[in-house]
């Protein structure tokens, strides 16, 4: 979510999808026939359908949906589910509590009791898996839910083909996008790559892609043969002059920078040398901010700017995310913040990465929307640039204080800097703000 002032509610924050994605929070068992359901963030109308054994046009039908199955976070939808008692059957397990030890790992413990990662974050009420302390106590449920016989075999005789794979990350590609692209899971990536954190890829890395579609041979053959014929005759190239900037050229050609990026291989679109031969495909990209988020979708002059603000840090050099950390560290003892707290919502916001921009314009490490900049601004006596990355961090610090001066308790100031401190006064926590809060303050812990 992007900071906010007290009179200006926002979004939702950046990683929130991520995770809940990551750790198969949004992958439940199926529930009971025409379930109804309320909205979590990273929620969509996909999601639920598999979640409960419906589908896509059953639930648009039921609840009146727009063209595009748009769903808000709080809201209660309902889910016509007419297969869930042949898909379910539920195993008993005895529950049990374990200790974490120094050097423990959700994974670990999961393997240890045979049990699986989502289902003790589901179970635990843990907003973020990876961050578990010693002396902390976990319930392990078991392994929960199991699907019936006849439902399986069932699946399994209409799978499709499936194969692994190894794709390499593009200029704006995220997690969940990449899976739904191979037909596969984010939590499968992720395990098969050993990654801590699903919100953190970088440009050139290259995932091996359990579990992915294989496409039949004939689709196949007529999508390459039509994105060939078109990139071939609209590619031209271009030598790069003295002063040119990879933004400049992309804007010069009516292309973007990640599709300039992609199609030259470049890992730092911000490095190009005079006398550089780049191809420039006429066709534009997809866009680097999409324009729905943890089921809002944004107007499109805000999407538009974010994706210019996107482009642009994507030309810049930053700081690395340790550098972002001690940054805020610094910036918070100089203006009386709790460097754990600034660090702990900037960690949720952004991941420490300077980079991230949200389809809500929310920019930068502090995640800090245009409007909350200029209150910023005015707190700190001069204009900040939203996009450099001091004046992201001192923006975001600046508006903790002016929280934590507001609320009596820091948990408010958290719900806050997410919700708005307005909406917080007058209606108190929305349902996504309260494991937002938690989430922080857990990772204030971390940062201790």
């Amino acid at each position: 979510m992007a900071a906010t002032s007290p009179l200006v509610p926002t979004g939702t924050a950046a990683t929130t999808a991520a995770i809940a994605t990551f750790f198969g929070l949004a992958t439940a068992a199926p529930a009971a026939a025409d379930e109804q359901h309320r909205v979590q963030p990273g929620d969509t109308v996909s999601h639920l359908a598999h979640r409960y054994g419906s589908t896509i046009p059953a639930i648009v039908a039921a609840n009146d949906l727009d063209s595009r199955a748009t769903i808000y976070v709080g809201t209660t939808v309902t889910v016509p589910s007419h297969s869930s008692k042949k898909r379910t059957s539920t195993v008993t397990t005895l529950a049990a509590t374990y200790t974490v030890k120094s050097g423990d790992t959700l994974s670990a413990i999961a393997q240890r009791h045979g049990t699986t990662v989502a289902a003790l974050a589901r179970d635990n009420k843990l907003a973020n898996a990876s961050l578990i302390f010693p002396g902390q106590r976990l319930t392990i449920g078991g392994s929960g839910t199991a699907e019936s016989t006849t439902s399986s075999t069932k699946r399994t005789a209409s799978s499709t083909t499936r194969t692994s794979a190894t794709y390499t990350v593009e200029a704006g590609d995220t997690l969940s996008g990449i899976a739904h692209r191979h037909g596969t899971t984010v939590s499968a990536i992720a395990k098969a790559n050993s990654l801590a954190n699903a919100s953190f890829i970088r440009i050139g890395q290259r995932l091996s892609i359990p579990g992915a579609a294989k496409a039949t041979p004939t689709a196949k053959k007529q999508t390459t043969s039509t994105s060939t014929t078109k990139k071939t005759s609209e590619r031209t190239v271009y030598t790069v002059k003295s002063g040119d900037t990879l933004s400049a050229i992309a804007q010069r050609h009516g292309t973007t920078v990640a599709a300039l990026a992609r199609e030259n291989t470049l890992a730092n679109a911000s490095l190009i040398r005079v006398g550089q031969r780049l191809s420039v495909p006429g066709e534009a990209s997809k866009p680097l901010v999409g324009d729905t988020f943890a089921g809002r979708t944004y107007a499109s002059d805000i999407v538009k700017a974010a994706n210019l603000n996107k482009a642009k840090l994507l030309t810049r050099t930053v700081p690395s995310r340790d550098k972002m950390q001690a940054i805020i560290v610094a910036t918070a003892r100089e203006h009386g913040v709790d460097p754990a707290l600034a660090q702990a919502v900037s960690y949720q916001e952004s991941g420490f990465d300077m980079r991230a921009v949200s389809p809500a314009n929310a920019v930068g490490v502090m995640q800090v929307i245009p409007t909350s900049g200029e209150w910023a601004s005015d707190m700190a006596g001069r204009r900040l640039d939203l996009l450099d990355p001091r004046d992201n961090v001192l923006a975001g610090i600046l508006i903790l204080r002016a929280l934590n001066r507001t609320f009596d308790k820091v948990d408010d100031a958290i719900a806050g800097y997410y919700q708005g401190a307005a909406a917080v006064l007058d209606h108190g926590y929305h349902s996504d703000t309260v494991g937002y809060v938690a989430s922080v303050k857990a990772l204030m812990g971390r940062f201790r």
